[in-house]
């Protein structure tokens, strides 16, 4: 707790990211990032080896962006940096452990922004709706990572409106996934995807007592590798039960949408 109140205190976030909450849910990742990083181990070094997979092939290299680079522990940076001559971290909060990493690669840099375009809505500032993605649609982009990031996107501003008792506008988890997907599908670098699907909550008999569609409701294609994420082993969340998630990664998103048709 002490460790945690230090990052609280002493990472730079605006007013926005600590009302809404980015700044605490980013800290309690890191310490449960800590806690398990046994369990995490397979799904990390997994994730890290479709990034690299996914750019193995690029014949040109000039910037790679990363959405939802966290803790950076899901993305291989060393690599990243050495292979391309700039690398772009976004995220909506850098805890230190990411800024000391980054600091190491003088082509690497930090860009804080809402990924989940809701942020300015509920401030009461803009539209509901934006397209955060546009930003990286650029011509010297020959790489997008998003890492981990997909389901993440609405439980904040889902967060928002059961913390002051109001019901979420309808369909607004399942927007923000959709948005997402869109916003990646439009962009002309190769894109990556990692993501989790759904969250089964199992008893030590192994039978599943608990399932959360982290999706909403969105399907995905078929994916390039598949695996099982233990996010919180036996004792985490309570002796007798552990939760895990099911990963879906996609070396290029572009194939993989085009291959599969629409969302369903």
């Amino acid at each position: 707790m002490l460790i945690e109140g230090l990052h609280y205190l002493t990472t730079p976030a605006s007013r926005a990211q600590r009302q809404l909450g980015y700044l605490r849910e980013s800290i309690l990742l890191m310490s449960r990032s800590r806690r398990c990083q046994a369990a995490w181990t397979h799904h990390l070094a997994t994730a890290r080896s479709v990034v690299l997979q996914a750019c193995s092939d690029l014949v040109r290299c000039r910037t790679a962006v990363i959405l939802g680079s966290g803790l950076l522990d899901d993305i291989p940076l060393s690599d990243l940096a050495g292979r391309f001559e700039r690398v772009i971290l976004v995220d909506m909060v850098h805890l230190w452990p990411a800024r000391r990493a980054a600091r190491r690669y003088a082509n690497v840099t930090l860009q804080v922004a809402d990924l989940s375009g809701c942020v300015d809505w509920l401030r009461g500032n803009g539209e509901r709706r934006t397209d955060p993605l546009s930003l990286f649609d650029r011509e010297e982009i020959d790489f997008v990572v998003s890492a981990n990031l997909l389901s993440q996107l609405p439980i904040l501003p889902l967060d928002w409106f059961e913390s002051r008792n109001r019901p979420p506008p309808d369909g607004l988890g399942r927007g923000i996934v959709v948005a997402h997907l869109e916003g990646l599908s439009r962009l002309r670098a190769r894109v990556c995807l990692v993501t989790d699907l759904d969250q089964m909550t199992e008893d030590r008999e192994g039978r599943v007592v608990e399932r959360l569609d982290l999706l909403h409701g969105i399907g995905l294609p078929a994916p390039d590798r598949s695996w099982i994420w233990e996010i919180a082993p036996f004792g985490e969340v309570g002796r007798r039960r552990r939760q895990i998630h099911h990963v879906h990664a996609y070396a290029d998103w572009h194939v993989a949408a085009g291959r599969d048709g629409a969302l369903a």
